[in-house]
């Protein structure tokens, strides 16, 4: 199958309608096998709980392609089990992990033209959803769900690409409560954060930096990704809270520092204004941003700039994004077997 003729290295992080996606639909208490569809539309009732009381969820993953040519899924069974955790605190259908593997599968190997070529820089963006749909309009369940995975290929979630750096800024409004749905991946989340970026964005930075909301003095995460240390004494620590969303890339490489580094790893409560002077180096991480090293921090009224002053990217992270992405890309081995090959 040939490749699209798109300039890969060009694309930003963003929506291209591919050909097809995969969608499921739950009425009377069960799952239909699903299917591949070509329209890119959802039609929903007007009294969908998805539109009004924010019942839906959602899974970012990503497929590479590899040196030899093979096309590799990173550990997406972990993202079948955080929508079936996110579904079920906020009362809708689990998507059985089988199904959502299978759907997975079938909208990658479906869109195989769309996939970047190795060493573009680009890979195939894949979006799984859970909407609550027909009609209704107290504040009660959905009565039907639909199960969507739709692919996009993209360019570098910051500007820049690769390990490029950015900059942070501590915001004053609170992402999510502790006994919230913060550790959750779901939409109201994300909106809520909207106006936190924009203040962020206003200040210089590329994105807002969330405090716990109970004392606004530990850190937490930023607006769309989890946040990794490097500190003095070769820790690497992580925030713990209950209000983080538990993300696959942050733990993958929480077990990279251990393993391959050799850096003492802690999740813990991190005191920013105490710890921030122990700070060599920072960064954000997710699927979308990968690993992108944090340059700088503003806080209290000022920046707080790491390793060689922001100028450059740190050793640390350094290692560790390369790591993480040769594993991805199939170019050094997988001893931890934490890829899947989506067999075109």
């Amino acid at each position: 199958m040939e490749k699209k003729d798109i300039n890969w290295s060009e694309l930003g992080f963003g929506y291209i309608k591919t050909e097809l996606r995969f969608e499921a639909v739950y009425t009377n208490g069960k799952w239909s096998k699903g299917e591949l569809i070509e329209s890119e539309i959802i039609q929903v009732h007007e009294g969908a709980p998805a539109l009004h009381y924010s019942q839906e969820c959602f899974e970012g993953l990503k497929a590479q392609t590899a040196k030899d040519g093979r096309v590799l899924l990173f550990r997406p069974e972990m993202n079948a089990k955080r929508l079936i955790k996110s579904a079920e605190r906020i009362l809708m259908p689990v998507v059985p992990e089988d199904l959502f593997l299978e759907a997975v599968h079938q909208t990658v190997k479906a869109n195989y033209a769309w996939i970047p070529p190795y060493g573009s820089g680009a890979s195939l963006y894949i979006r799984p959803m859970l909407i609550g749909v027909a009609d209704n309009l107290g504040l009660s369940p959905a009565k039907e769900f639909i199960f969507r995975v739709f692919v996009s290929p993209v360019g570098p979630y910051y500007k820049g690409g690769g390990v490029s750096l950015i900059s942070l800024a501590v915001s004053d409004i609170d992402r999510a409560a502790p006994n919230g749905t913060g550790s959750h991946k779901i939409g109201a989340n994300y909106a809520g954060g909207l106006l936190a970026t924009q203040k962020a964005k206003e200040l210089g930075a590329n994105e807002a930096l969330y405090l716990d909301a109970a004392e606004k003095k530990y850190l937490e995460e930023a607006g769309s990704a989890n946040v990794l240390v490097a500190m003095t004494n070769n820790r690497f620590v992580t925030p713990k809270s209950k209000a983080i969303l538990p993300s696959v890339t942050r733990i993958s490489l929480m077990q990279l520092a251990e393993q391959e580094i050799g850096l003492a790893i802690e999740e813990r409560p991190i005191h920013l204004q105490n710890e921030i002077k122990e700070f060599i180096e920072v960064a954000a991480c997710g699927t979308a941003a990968v690993l992108s090293p944090v340059s700088k921090i503003w806080f209290k009224n000022r920046w707080f700039n790491f390793y060689d002053n922001g100028q450059s990217v740190g050793p640390i992270m350094q290692q560790l994004y390369h790591l993480l992405t040769q594993i991805q890309k199939g170019e050094i081995e997988d001893k931890y077997k934490w890829t899947q090959e989506v067999v075109i």
